[in-house]
């Protein structure tokens, strides 16, 4: 029998973005187990929409996982996902994670940043308040990655504070600031991240290191060490799908098994 997991990312209009969430996809379906198909889903802006791909499914197997490609919970994991789903389960968010955490640091420091910088995580934000406790985890598990200075969190929209509030902050405490940008891929968010650091520049005079960070885009380099992002994404799918396997073990031998057992836990 075949097993379906959905990814599904938020959905930009921007075609960059669009490219990085397809080679994602492309990483998810190199890695799976014999009899699972990876498919494509988004929650907004352009289709094909989760609700739809969730029925396409349906209509072909009961072993349907959603995965959501989004880094931090917010509206769209503990609302749109639940609603699609119908009783599915449904994966956490990616982050927050050490190995996200790690990444950022490596960017962090490719800029030349010390001690007496600080960072600012530079997420797209959310009105739900376990997104920023999501991005506020981020923040200490970068400390925790090996960031000296401060870290703090800051948002492009909905919460607070926003990112050119934060580095008015630093530059009123007489600190250079990095932007650290955690966001998937390129499009609305990360653009309006860039604006606001731009502006905070040309206004304040701050000396300003961006962090060119959209992760995802590079493909290659992410998933090239021990703590690639394919393990980011993959674990957690493969141990709700594992324990969704094992359920339905219990239940009726027939249920579909991996012919690689450990194909997801590389």
């Amino acid at each position: 029998m075949t097993a379906v997991l959905i990814a599904c990312a938020h959905g930009t209009r921007f075609e960059e973005g669009r490219v990085v969430v397809r080679e994602l996809l492309e990483v998810l379906r190199a890695t799976a187990p014999a009899g699972v198909e990876v498919h494509e889903a988004y929650v907004d802006v352009h289709g094909p929409y989760v609700t739809d791909v969730v029925a396409a499914a349906r209509d072909r197997t009961d072993d349907i996982v959603i995965v959501p490609l989004l880094l931090s919970t917010g509206y769209h994991t503990e609302v749109d996902l639940v609603e699609a789903a119908g009783g599915l389960p449904v994966a956490p968010a990616l982050g927050p994670h050490r190995v996200l955490a790690e990444i950022l640091v490596d960017r962090v420091r490719a800029t030349g940043a010390d001690a007496d910088d600080t960072v600012v995580l530079a997420a797209a934000g959310s009105t739900r308040p376990g997104a920023v406790v999501d991005v506020e985890r981020m923040a200490e598990l970068m400390t925790e990655a090996g960031i000296d200075g401060p870290v703090v969190t800051a948002y492009a929209a909905a919460s607070e504070p926003r990112i050119p509030d934060a580095v008015h902050a630093a530059r009123e405490a007489g600190r250079r600031t990095v932007a650290a940008s955690y966001v998937l891929a390129p499009g609305h968010f990360s653009r309006r991240t860039a604006r606001g650091l731009l502006a905070v520049t040309a206004t304040l005079g701050l000396v300003l290191v961006a962090v060119s960070l959209t992760i995802g885009a590079s493909i290659p380099g992410l998933i090239a060490g021990a703590a690639g992002w394919a393990l980011v994404l993959a674990g957690v799918v493969w141990l709700i799908v594992r324990g969704r396997q094992r359920a339905r073990a219990a239940a009726r031998p027939t249920s579909w098994r991996p012919a690689d057992d450990e194909g997801f836990g590389r």
